[in-house]
């Protein structure tokens, strides 16, 4: 199965100055793995590659496990729209996308519905002019309304949400929102050839449960013709009731901090997944040629497939070093480092510079405390997609 880096490798292709960047921030993420950890009097702002930004809690589709709006999400029904109102001034984003200008770090854009954001065009266009990436993560429902102008604004690139073919897609994002996607990618290849451009790289994300698992096959052969630059298939980020409970405790303990958020992914829909039939299925997509590659996350062996899901709490990855070169705005101008659970704050952009927060004493505590646990982690990162992404990979798995 691909690995992360071929992201790279296959960009470099038809866009050498994006894969170049999108080397650096991949480069220094794997520099934190093999160097000694800092904490405090370090300027960690210096290693600094990856910036993820959840830019509203609005959202138009209800995914059935999404953990903001999902069955168990937190930002459920009147909650998104008084949590809305909440979103700093642009003159703060600005602010915030020049202090980190220096380090180069690939923007991460997502919400909610970022395309719900009133200043996501002016965002993205701040963040090229100061020579850094924009990505952002869709639901692909607005592609189509605006495809000419995201290509003439040269976004960097576009993850679009697709858990299915029609059917299977509509029953878990919502009916119309494929068909939508479709449209949204047929706008977008037409103005990438009219306006003769290679951006944005468009990929698909799909999110694996227990609901779409057997018809991986279906989407991927239906993707096939849409010049996609990759098909990451996310094996989903689920919690159970022990692993709730047990970082609850731990954030408590450790931190004088109350979450909520861990338990909007126990969900539910990691039961019954057969992992020896799911590993037959990505195996064979891996092994065909669909013009573009397909990413699995985590990769993990064979045989442990399974695990992944049956055995929420066996690691699979460990030792994630995302506090020492990423970092996570919410929606509030709050700054965190876990992606899904930003329960634990580090600051608010609104009162305090990206580098007093990012350095600052609230910071260092959560590095301290996460590189003294056991194997570098703590309970709630056991699915974290983040772990998943960056860990490192438990022997076996």
């Amino acid at each position: 199965m691909d690995s992360n880096f071929s992201l790279v490798t296959h960009s470099m292709k038809t866009r050498p100055i994006t894969s170049i960047k999108l080397g650096h921030s991949f480069l220094t993420k794997a520099m934190m793995e093999m160097f000694p950890k800092n904490f405090e009097n370090f300027d960690h702002m210096r290693n600094l590659c990856l910036v993820y930004m959840k830019l509203t809690p609005l959202c138009n589709l209800r995914c059935v496990m999404c953990g903001q709006r999902g069955d168990k999400g937190i930002l459920k029904g009147p909650v998104g729209v008084e949590e809305a109102k909440k979103i700093p001034p642009f003159e703060v984003y600005k602010k915030f996308v020049d202090d980190v200008a220096p380090t180069r770090p690939t923007f991460y854009l997502w919400g909610g519905e970022p395309f719900m954001y009133p200043h996501l065009f002016e965002l993205i266009r701040h963040i090229r002019s100061r020579g850094m990436l924009a990505t952002v993560n869709t639901n692909g429902t607005f592609l189509e309304k605006y495809a000419e102008q995201i290509v003439r604004d040269q976004w960097d690139g576009l993850f679009v949400s697709l858990d299915g073919f029609e059917e299977v897609n509509d029953a878990i994002r919502g009916k119309g929102s494929y068909q939508n996607v479709v449209r949204g990618f047929e706008a977008l290849n037409r103005e990438k050839e009219r306006q003769k451009s290679d951006l944005p790289f468009l990929s698909v994300v799909t999110t694996v449960t227990n609901k779409n698992y057997e018809y991986l096959a279906d989407l991927a052969t239906a993707m096939k013709d849409f010049k996609l630059a990759w098909h990451i298939f996310n094996l989903g980020t689920y919690t159970n009731d022990n692993i709730v409970a047990a970082q609850k405790k731990l954030m408590k303990e450790r931190f004088d901090t109350d979450i909520d958020c861990l338990e909007a992914y126990n969900t539910g829909y990691n039961t019954g997944i057969d992992g020896k039939k799911l590993h037959s299925i990505l195996d064979a997509l891996h092994g065909r040629d669909f013009g573009h590659p397909m990413v699995t996350v985590p990769t993990l062996n064979p045989e442990k497939t399974h695990e992944y899901y049956a055995e929420l709490e066996t690691p699979v990855r460990n030792h994630c070093p995302v506090p020492w070169c990423q970092c996570n705005v919410n929606y509030d101008g709050s700054v965190h480092f876990c992606a899904d659970y930003p329960d634990y704050v580090l600051g608010n952009l609104k009162e305090q510079s990206i580098s007093e927060i990012y350095n600052g004493e609230r910071a260092n505590k959560f590095r301290r405390e996460l590189h003294n646990a056991p194997d570098g982690m703590f309970p709630g990162c056991l699915r974290c997609y983040q772990n998943m992404l960056f860990g490192k990979k438990v022997k076996g798995f």
